[in-house]
């Protein structure tokens, strides 16, 4: 699609011959005001004037003087004859230094409402939307209503776990856990002799004939929470505290 919009484009450009031509050259290198060659000229015409007719308009204003031509190797670059450029006065000259001031100024200002505006867009960009807010909403009124389900029987006047019961329970977890580790350790042992000799699917076979069972998913569970060794001993090291 790209090569015919811009072949559309190069179309829509008159292309212009003669006098026409020659000014257009002229008036483009005396505004630029730079070297320029002729394959450049034409190309920033925009093909206004073919490349074979910008290089003899270029040769022909040199030779009137309206331009300078310079040849470094076998390549020339024409630029426009500065003595017959008007020199400006120094009231142009102050006007423009003072334009220039201006506008610089009035780009500050922009730059700091710019600045401005990138920090209200980049805290917009951080906001929720409705859409979001709608499930945090929702979220958070569904967590709302558990805990106060579960708030209910103490307002409804169901009596208190005591610290001493809390304490008990604790202390019946760690015997019987403490005695669940010592069997398995026992376990364990004992099975790795009896299938010491038997290769690993043997040993799952004879596992499933004596229907034995080993730890699930949920035994790994509890033992990674907070009911684990590890969150045991922090629950009664804040107490001793």
């Amino acid at each position: 699609m790209a090569p015919k919009a811009d072949a559309k484009a190069k179309s829509d450009v008159k292309v212009l011959k003669g006098q026409d031509a020659e000014d257009l050259v002229l008036d483009y290198v005396k505004r630029m005001n730079r070297p320029y060659g002729a394959v450049d000229v034409s190309a920033n015409l925009k093909g206004a004037v073919p490349k074979t007719a910008v290089q003899k308009i270029l040769l022909a204003l040199a030779e009137k003087g309206e331009l300078v031509q310079k040849t470094y190797g076998k390549t020339s670059f024409f630029v426009a004859n500065q003595g017959k450029i008007e020199a400006m006065s120094a009231e142009r000259l102050a006007a423009l230094d003072e334009e220039y001031k201006t506008i610089e100024d009035e780009n500050k200002l922009v730059g700091a409402e710019v600045k401005t505006l990138g920090s209200e867009l980049a805290k917009l960009k951080t906001t929720p939307t409705d859409a979001e807010l709608d499930v945090q909403i929702s979220e958070l009124t569904e967590a709302i209503k558990k805990a106060d389900a579960q708030l209910q029987p103490l307002r409804s006047g169901a009596p208190l776990i005591s610290a001493e019961d809390l304490e008990k329970v604790d202390a019946d977890w760690l015997k019987w856990r403490a005695e669940w580790v010592r069997r398995k350790k026992i376990f364990n042992d004992f099975w790795q002799i009896a299938t010491d000799s038997l290769t690993t699917q043997d040993a799952l076979t004879l596992a499933e004939d004596l229907g034995i069972e080993q730890d699930t998913s949920e035994h790994s569970a509890i033992e990674l929470g907070p009911l684990g060794p590890l969150g045991t001993a922090q629950k009664s090291l804040k107490r001793k505290r």
